[in-house]
């Protein structure tokens, strides 16, 4: 069993100055408010529309600083150089919500390939993250979900075949880019309803791309309640045709709204039926690479303490090492430090997932950080509670 620690608050904040400890305890401690964060979360992006400088700076003082790296990739730099000094690499994610229309698909593609170009020049940015939906029409993922025939080209619309080339081309220019520069490429996970598409795709570039070495990524959600099978079936797909499988584990990020959608058509919930279930197979999961570990890249991409470290003392079981060149380990920048910097010190390949953007692109993504604190209750007060005990033993060592 391994003896690491997520109670060291010594390690998990000593990247922070006070200044900055100080401010992560009052939005933690704000998030434990109920109307804060459904009032927060209206509220903000309404505001934000109307450019009033207070609101801009209100944010970028609080919220923004806390979960984002910086506007541009420039002012990222000193974040990643920072955890570097700390051995945490940087997942850089461009915070982009969807916008239709091919102008805007291209204009994605192009700053997915300038990031990974830009990864490709510092030395603690192993990966990227990516969303198809951003390339690619979400009409034309719904339809292609739904029927998925469509996209071998047995149908009659020349249009969406057309489409879905586009789409294809530009997912295989970004892909080429980060084989061609050695960073690895995160593929995220979209709704259910348009997920299928963007797993085929992504699988069409690992088997290009993963011979050898792992480039691209598949984020599995495990609160689908086929995402275990689905890991399986990928796995064996991946031995039959001869590349490495590459997986992203999460939890889950779009619950609500897919039991809403389930429920408004009428079909049975594609989520677990309780939390239990959730964790249950996220650890299956984990059992299930690791002990497939020659042919799957995992990032295990999780705030739970007890995930962590069930990956971790599997790994000391089988006599895998802590630095294995497929297992990495990875938490939102902001969230989690207490696994973060801890499984850092102990010398486990980690990172923290590291979104950037223009303030006004993030809002969503900013919004939805501050519901899954909200909505995670005894995390958000474990957090308060390290948070504090470092606060005080600063004070202290001050006095």
């Amino acid at each position: 069993m391994s003896n690491i620690s997520f109670d060291n608050q010594i390690n998990a904040f000593a990247y922070k100055n006070d200044k900055d400890l100080k401010l992560s305890r009052f939005l933690f401690r704000s998030m434990t408010y109920p109307l804060f964060v459904p009032v927060a979360a209206r509220a903000t992006p309404l505001l934000m529309k109307f450019n009033l400088g207070v609101i801009n700076r209100l944010v970028r003082r609080t919220i923004f600083k806390q979960f984002v790296g910086g506007e541009t990739l420039g002012e990222t730099s000193a974040l990643a150089k920072k955890l570097s000094e700390y051995n945490v690499g940087v997942i850089l994610d461009y915070g982009l919500e969807g916008k239709e229309g091919d102008e805007n698909f291209e204009i994605a593609t192009d700053k997915f390939i300038e990031v990974i170009r830009y990864a490709a020049t510092q030395p603690n940015i192993p990966f990227i993250s990516i969303k198809v939906s951003a390339f690619a029409p979400a009409s034309l993922l719904k339809t292609l979900n739904e029927a998925p025939r469509l996209r071998s080209g047995i149908h009659d619309n020349e249009q969406e075949e057309a489409e879905w080339d586009k789409v294809c081309d530009r997912m295989y220019r970004i892909c080429e880019v980060a084989a061609e520069c050695n960073i690895g490429v995160a593929v995220d996970a979209e709704e259910s309803w348009l997920q299928d598409p963007v797993d085929r795709l992504t699988m069409e570039m690992m088997e290009e791309f993963n011979k050898g070495k792992v480039i691209v990524y598949n984020t599995i959600q495990l609160y689908l309640h086929d995402r275990l099978k689905f890991l399986e079936i990928s796995n064996d797909i991946a031995k039959q045709r001869g590349y490495l499988l590459g997986i992203k584990m999460v939890r889950g990020a779009y619950m609500e709204k897919e039991r809403a959608r389930a429920s408004q058509f009428g079909y049975p919930s594609p989520i677990q039926p309780n939390k239990e279930s959730t964790d249950s197979a996220f650890n299956k999961a984990i059992r299930y690479c690791l002990d497939n570990i020659e042919n799957i890249s995992v990032i295990i991409a999780s705030h739970n303490e007890q995930s962590n470290l069930l990956a971790i003392n599997m790994m000391e079981e089988k006599g895998i090492e802590k630095n294995h060149p497929h297992i990495y380990f990875s938490q939102l920048y902001g969230m989690s430090d207490n696994i973060t910097f801890n499984l850092a010190k102990d010398g486990y390949s980690v990172s923290k997932y590291l979104p950037f953007g223009p303030i006004k692109e993030v809002i969503p993504y900013l919004m939805r950080r501050a519901q899954e604190n909200s909505s995670v209750g005894g995390q958000t007060s474990r957090q308060l509670v390290l948070i504090n005990e470092e606060i005080e033993r600063r004070k202290q060592l001050h006095s």
